[in-house]
């Protein structure tokens, strides 16, 4: 919204003179005076009256202040890292384990000072950093990782766990939301995935696309709002891509990221049944 000019406001009105009047009137009307003004005092029980209902809207005020900060019947909620977000993606850290082909399998949200070192290490492996890109010097994985944390809530990373050990680096996120919805024909609550298999033992076997199956219904189950789950691996990545298909996705287009040439792959939830 556009300032206020307050020069212009200056050369219309002027202030009335010290000798009793309190209305402001306009500076080039002539004739006018401060026995034109209407006196509009107010009996003394209507200003005692006012002043109550000042004090109440400031108490409530106050409590809400306070509820906020604690909060309370508020949906900004504070993070593990001290910064208000939204729940944008419906709460991934209640959606609880599942039961999977592999195993029980659970996402849970990223511990930084638990979790950093081991996702570093993860992103230093080559067959990891071809596509990922964050190897080298451990800040730089874990600079990517506590940027997505302290971020506005849409997107979650997460570390998936199956039976009980840490095995994957995962992010959940909101696609509509995320830059790459300039780039295809994003529609409302489009949720998205970016998975690694961290161990070079865990890929190959099957192990992607069974989880992947696992969490896209997960999203589709938690998140009623969610039609579809989509992911855009790079097209070069044809183990990730066949995973991606071999878990229910199908291919949707080609799309030019700022990165990469992408595989813009969707699950769709009305065709979760047949695929």
């Amino acid at each position: 919204m556009p300032p206020t000019d307050a020069s212009a406001n200056a050369a219309t009105t002027t202030d009335a003179d010290a000798d009793g009047c309190t209305a402001r009137v306009p500076a080039e009307v002539p004739g006018t005076d401060c026995e034109d003004t209407l006196d509009l005092r107010l009996p003394d029980e209507f200003l005692a009256l006012i002043a109550n209902e000042s004090l109440g809207a400031a108490a409530q005020q106050s409590d809400a202040a306070s509820r906020t900060q604690a909060g309370v019947g508020n949906p900004l909620q504070a993070d593990g890292v001290g910064s208000a977000r939204e729940d944008l993606l419906d709460s991934v850290a209640e959606w609880g384990p599942v039961a999977t082909p592999v195993g029980l399998f659970h996402l849970v949200p990223v511990r930084p000072e638990q979790d950093l070192p081991l996702i570093g290490g993860w992103m230093n492996d080559p067959a990891v950093a071809k596509y990922w890109e964050l190897d080298g010097p451990q800040n730089r994985a874990e600079d990517h990782v506590r940027t997505q944390l302290a971020g506005d809530g849409r997107c979650v990373p997460c570390l998936g766990v199956l039976d009980g050990v840490p095995m994957s680096y995962w992010e959940i996120y909101r696609a509509d939301l995320d830059p790459v919805a300039r780039h295809y024909p994003a529609r409302p609550h489009d949720t998205g995935i970016h998975l690694l298999i961290g161990a070079a033992a865990d890929r190959g076997r099957g192990l992607g696309s069974a989880l992947l199956r696992s969490v896209a219904d997960l999203a589709l189950d938690k998140r009623p709002a969610c039609a579809r789950v989509i992911a855009e691996p790079d097209l070069r990545n044809t183990p990730s891509v066949s995973a991606f298909l071999s878990a229910g996705f199908r291919f949707s287009a080609e799309i030019d990221l700022p990165d990469k040439r992408a595989a813009l792959m969707i699950r769709d939830r009305s065709l979760r049944t047949l695929m």
